[in-house]
């Protein structure tokens, strides 16, 4: 806000040095800028929609009959807090040290934290080093940055080695359909494999359809005839290891 000293006097609006207003005349193209004037002496800059290019120095200077006389103000755009760049997910091993990165902007500067979502606490700074925390750990772990109101989650994993937690397969008939359901579990997730007997399956040959997911392969076989039936083998394996089981069909 900026008051004139009487009617007759003279103001004018500058941005650093460049000219907002002249008096009545308005020297600024942003449509967002105009006078307020609710008396004759208010001669107050008025800014719509405001963002961070506001942000900065704002002079009033009045030219009066007696003595010119300026007075400066500083806008302060604040901007909410966004997280521009956090450490992709990652799977570590067992011991070794790893390197957390959350970067953040915002205006005034944000405060960043980390929080492992797990009772092992909170630790501050926009880098995060754990240092042989995780060996109590026997699967995955998490981190979430916060920087005020801003969260994003990345996941720290230990590798975990490959298991078949359940092999299972439907009633089967001459000429109908047979499914076997292959549930698995590892980190990373394990890729799957068939066998029947010694022979590696292969999608879409002999009435064999496999779909093949994060925890989970589905072998279904179509039509089924006697050449069908015999011991079917799932195998799951990862980067520590691999495992199977087997289940007739039949």
């Amino acid at each position: 806000r900026c008051y004139l000293e009487d009617g007759a006097s003279k103001g004018a609006w500058l941005n650093r040095s460049s000219i907002i207003f002249a008096g009545s005349d308005k020297w600024s193209v942003d449509p967002r800028v105009s006078i307020a004037t609710a008396n004759r002496r208010e001669y107050s800059l008025q800014i719509q929609d405001v963002d961070v290019t506001d942000d900065g120095p704002y002079t009033c200077s009045v030219q009066t009959s007696h003595t010119p006389r300026t007075m400066q103000v500083h806008l302060t755009v604040q901007v909410s807090p966004k997280i521009f760049r956090i450490s992709n997910d990652l799977v570590v091993n067992e011991g070794s040290n790893v390197t957390l990165v959350c970067l953040a902007t915002g205006k005034p500067e944000p405060s960043i934290s980390w929080r492992h979502i797990s009772p092992s606490g909170e630790t501050r700074g926009a880098g995060l080093r754990l240092e042989h925390e995780w060996r109590q750990q026997a699967g995955a772990g998490a981190g979430a940055a916060r920087v005020d109101a801003n969260v994003r989650f990345m996941i720290l994993s230990l590798p975990v080695a490959p298991t078949i937690q359940e092999l299972k397969s439907s009633g089967v008939m001459l000429g109908g359909n047979g499914l076997i359901r292959c549930e698995g579990a590892g980190v990373p997730a394990p890729l799957f494999e068939w066998y029947k007997g010694e022979r590696k399956l292969i999608n879409g040959q002999q009435g064999i359809t496999i779909k093949n997911y994060s925890t989970r392969s589905l072998l279904t076989v179509t039509n089924v005839t006697e050449e069908h039936f015999g011991n079917y083998t799932c195998v799951a394996a990862n980067k520590l290891g691999t495992t199977n089981a087997s289940l007739p069909l039949n």
